[in-house]
């Protein structure tokens, strides 16, 4: 009789997985279904501060689900990590990674710390890079206004830049895109592959014809988000008299007021889940720009709205180097997002458009061939 062991897996994550509301979680959450539904067994560490019981859909998926508290600042000493990074390095999350050679996948870099006391040098183990944190907060210290922000946020980039230098060099790196793993790529990370965002949707579901309105949503708490939304109010929307909406989660009273002010504007406030589904998929045009020009990865947002929108409008950041350019209209200014949308705004949006969609989004964000891409990697033979 011929016994096949079955494959087991370490998951880290930096907080709770679930619920799966915003970006990076959600990329995290339909990761650990994708893995489980290809039958590994899934042991999940996850570190939170506010939480005693653990959600019971994480036990359905995993075999065992492990929680800790990160550590409090006197406690990380004089450490020379970054706070978030030292916060959550736990002997116990040690101690059970050590007492086997399962692969490790770590969820960003704030679990990273564990690894230089993994016993096992030769064991694989991937980071999942949701972001190019250095870039990303290199544009931050750009794009604030106070000088007391510009300070943390460069300071904290250089930090991080320094820290990234230190990780092995052997390490996998799961990157969200290819300009993503051509700059870890450059700093000596040969093992850096490519692994797209695991969305919510697998199939294009838009609908033909014409919507009812403009949407941008997100967010709003992320400054990424209130900057685009306001930035939207002020420069776009003033040159164009359609309905817009904004939706989005704890939106500040800043931006409760601007979008009062805007007569053909409504702030929808901390919609559900099926009432964000419904505003993306009835609008005419999803308007999604992006205003820091750092931006790394693909966003979730946009995905839905190219999964379950009509025209899609935004700018190049948001878009480049992502191979979804077809789908998308890009403009570069407030006048050519708004001469764009006044030309979309009675145009209907048609089957050849859903194609393109379903040739391009659906090939490269297939939650399941995505998985054993990273199967793959983890479980490459030892040289």
């Amino acid at each position: 009789m011929i016994y096949i062991l079955e494959k087991e897996l370490h998951i880290i994550c930096p907080d709770v997985p679930c619920p799966a509301d915003y970006g990076c979680v959600i990329d995290i959450m339909n990761r650990i279904r994708a893995l489980h539904a290809a039958g590994i067994r899934i042991h999940l560490h996850y570190f939170s501060d506010n939480q005693c019981t653990i959600p019971i859909e994480l036990t359905s998926f995993c075999r065992s689900v492990y929680l800790y508290a990160p550590r409090a600042k006197k406690q990380c000493g004089n450490n020379a990590l970054p706070y978030n990074i030292a916060a959550r390095i736990n002997d116990l999350l040690i101690g059970r990674l050590n007492a086997d050679d399962h692969p490790i996948l770590i969820e960003g870099l704030s679990c990273t710390g564990i690894i230089p006391f993994l016993k096992n040098i030769r064991r694989s183990v991937c980071i999942r890079m949701h972001t190019n944190e250095e870039l990303y907060y290199k544009a931050l210290a750009q794009t604030s206004s106070g000088i007391f922000k510009k300070f943390y946020y460069a300071a904290e980039g250089r930090h991080i830049k320094k820290y990234i230098a230190t990780l092995p060099k052997q390490t996998l790196l799961a990157c969200v895109s290819e300009p993503d793993r051509f700059f870890f790529k450059e700093l000596g990370f040969n093992n850096a592959f490519f692994l797209p965002t695991f969305p919510n949707w697998q199939r294009v579901n838009s609908l033909e014809g014409i919507g009812t309105h403009c949407l941008f949503h997100g967010t709003l708490s992320v400054p990424d988000n209130e900057q685009a939304a306001l930035w939207l109010l002020h420069k776009v929307f003033n040159k164009v008299r359609v309905p817009f909406i904004i939706a989005g989660k704890d939106p500040s009273r800043q931006l409760q007021k601007a979008a009062a002010l805007c007569e053909h504007t409504c702030l929808v406030s901390n919609p559900c889940e099926s009432e964000i589904n419904d505003l993306v998929q009835k609008a005419h045009i999803n308007i999604l720009p992006n205003l820091n020009k750092n931006c790394t990865g693909t966003r979730l947002k946009l995905l839905h709205a190219l999964y379950s929108g009509r025209h899609c409008v935004t700018t190049p950041s948001m878009i480049a180097e992502s191979g979804l350019e077809a789908t998308c209209h890009i403009g570069t200014t407030p006048n050519a997002l708004a001469s764009i949308i006044s030309q979309l705004y009675y145009k209907p949006f048609e089957a050849d458009e859903i194609h393109l969609r379903k040739t391009l989004v659906e090939k490269t964000f297939n939650n399941s061939r995505n998985t054993a891409c990273l199967m793959n990697q983890l479980w490459l033979p030892t040289p």
